[in-house]
């Protein structure tokens, strides 16, 4: 039996009002939809329209940034020490060439790149974005970039770009105090947008390292400009849009005299030493050499790992500046300071005499401490004691003095502290005191230091900067300048001159004081070294010792290693009544101070004083 069959019945209002609501949703979702399409519509074109437009001109327009002309440096003279020379590089981006070591063997069949300089290039490859060209070689010959042209499509990805370089047309003469520029690395890129600076250097390769390039860099280094370009679709430029020239960097002159650094260079002949040469009247640093020297230029466009190596291995360490950091025991030459703070504290007087053996003693200590002389000097003042260098005598004055004194008295002349001098290379020196050695060594201060300090030994060390400023100093009867390298800076036509630190001078108890002193340096210049010149100076000698010798033994250059002998200093001026130069010479381990290094100053101040009257003949 078939069951019954359901009949549908339909509900006609039922249905038309479920129409309705479908209807009803669906034009609220069509008026929802054309909502946001007309709200889209808004935000893109009306409030973000810059923002979209610049987006656009992105894709159209190429801005290239435009370095700026480094600014020249020229000695007092107008000499130019620091150059910009047009160069030819060749440039290779890393993801264009397939296979780079194979590329750089066959590239070195028609251009000489050396083993070194290609390791070297792989190696810097690990650091380097693969889109960004990275310099191969960063010296091409006019030659070498015509024979690289006619060869260039075998080379897809490396191209030949032009620029200006540095270049230090003098070498290794005035390195430690130019110092060089060299490529930015990553922490200079790392100090610069910490700073700020950043965007000055997008167009930029180059930063001063060293010296005055680096000191000076903010005015060295100038402001960039651009390029703004149309480009099409494929890169290529259609037209220039907009041009924004860089504004070059300031020209500077500097205190040093170039004929004056010629000297000095040609006066230490390579041996290992120093000269600095100062204006009294106002701080200008004439000439600073240290020696042995290296070049400049080498480290403008990376020098490569083995000469670097052989510059860092090297025994006679030429990256070293020796005129601002190379610490030294005065010795001697600081006898005149010594015999000034005597006078000043009264603990001699210009006539108090010492009776010279050849030895000083502690009272009530059996160890005797030699003079130079062995079998003494015998009646001593303070004037013959500081002619004839008298070891003995300063024993018994820094006895009496105690260090603490004598410490406090030098920081003006400054001894243990850094003298200002506008390059970041320098040191402090040693200017000890008893509270100098507990916090150094934890120790205690014995008299026995002391009477090293007496003759400028034990812990007292001085950089020939130093030594050239306090010279200075004395020269000037206490007037003081920071030593400084620039002179003026160029803008536009003119030459705006630095102004000149002038520091509180050092007032004496007794003024007279520096006649004294003063004048046994001239008797002690002109009693040898200056006997027969058209002009006056002074002058005191040193010899330092580099090792103790133990009492009783005698000091034997031949039979010790020639880095252990003793080095050779003197510190000079002239004139005597209007100085006009001061000096201080060390040369290392060239044993006895007045015949090595006083003929080095005689003739560093005759080029100085004589060179109009050698000039007219």
């Amino acid at each position: 039996m078939t069951p019954n069959k359901r009949i549908t019945m339909h509900d006609h209002v039922a249905e038309a009002s479920l129409f309705k609501r479908r209807a009803l949703f669906t034009f609220v979702c069509v008026v929802t939809l054309l909502g946001i399409l007309l709200s889209n519509l808004y935000h893109l074109q009306i409030l973000s329209y810059t923002d979209y437009e610049t987006r656009s001109n992105d894709n159209r327009i190429r801005v290239i940034p435009v370095a700026p002309n480094r600014g020249l440096i020229y000695d007092r003279n107008g000499h130019l020490l620091a150059e910009n020379q047009p160069f030819f590089a060749l440039e290779l981006i890393p993801e264009k060439v397939n296979d780079i070591p194979a590329t750089l063997a066959q590239l070195s069949n028609i251009i000489s790149i050396s083993s070194d300089e290609q390791d070297d290039f792989i190696k810097s490859l690990k650091y380097h974005r693969r889109f960004k060209p990275l310099t191969l070689k960063s010296h091409v010959t006019e030659e070498q970039v015509a024979v690289f042209s006619v060869n260039q499509h075998k080379f897809p990805g490396i191209s030949v770009v032009a620029g200006l370089k540095r270049h230090y047309p003098y070498n290794g003469l005035i390195t430690h105090a130019l110092g060089y520029v060299g490529r930015i690395n990553d922490k200079d890129k790392q100090v610069l947008q910490q700073s700020g600076e950043w965007k000055n250097y997008v167009g930029t390769k180059y930063i001063g390292k060293q010296g005055i390039e680096k000191f000076y860099e903010d005015l060295l280094h100038g402001k960039p400009g651009h390029l703004e370009e149309e480009v099409n679709n494929r890169g290529r430029r259609i037209r220039i849009l907009k041009s924004v020239p860089p504004t070059p960097g300031q020209d500077i002159y500097l205190t040093l005299d170039l004929e004056l650094q010629k000297k000095a260079l040609a006066l230490l002949d390579g041996r290992r030493g120093s000269i600095v040469a100062i204006d009294p009247r106002d701080g200008g640093v004439l000439a600073m050499l240290s020696s042995p020297t290296y070049d400049p230029n080498l480290f403008v466009n990376g020098i490569s790992t083995n000469a670097y190596a052989g510059l860092l291995d090297s025994p006679s360490r030429p990256l070293i500046n020796r005129a601002t950091k190379g610490q030294y025991a005065p010795a001697s030459t600081v006898k005149p300071f010594l015999a000034l703070l005597g006078l000043d504290e009264k603990t001699i007087t210009p006539k108090t005499r010492i009776w010279d053996p050849g030895f000083w003693q502690i009272p009530g200590v059996e160890r005797k401490y030699r003079d130079w002389k062995r079998w003494g000097h015998g009646w001593v003042d303070v004037t013959s004691a500081l002619i004839g260098s008298c070891d003995t005598y300063f024993y018994d004055l820094a006895y009496k003095t105690g260090v603490n004194k004598i410490a406090s008295f030098m920081q003006p002349f400054g001894f243990g502290e850094r003298v200002g001098i506008d390059i970041f290379e320098e040191s402090v020196g040693i200017m000890p005191s008893k509270d100098w050695k507990k916090m150094r060594y934890n120790q205690p201060w014995y008299i026995g230091d002391t009477i090293s300090v007496g003759i400028g030994q034990g812990y007292w060390t001085a950089t020939p900067l130093q030594l050239a400023n306090a010279t200075a100093i004395m020269a000037n009867r206490g007037k003081r300048f920071t030593p400084h390298l620039l002179k003026s800076i160029k803008n536009n036509a003119l030459q705006i001159a630095k102004p000149i630190d002038e520091h509180a001078p050092i007032e004496l108890n007794n003024a007279k004081n520096w006649d004294v002193i003063n004048q046994a340096m001239r008797d002690t210049a002109h009693k040898k070294h200056f006997k027969n010149a058209s002009y006056t100076a002074a002058m005191k000698t040193g010899t330092a010792q580099v090792i103790s010798v133990a009492e009783g033994e005698k000091y034997d250059a031949d039979a010790i290693s020639e880095h252990f002998r003793d080095n050779a200093l003197v510190i000079a001026y002239a004139p005597y009544e209007n100085p006009e130069i001061a000096i201080a010479v060390v040369l290392e381990n060239a044993g006895w101070g007045g015949a090595n290094a006083g003929p080095v100053a005689r003739a560093l101040l005759d080029e100085y004083m004589l060179r109009d009257s050698l000039e007219q003949k």
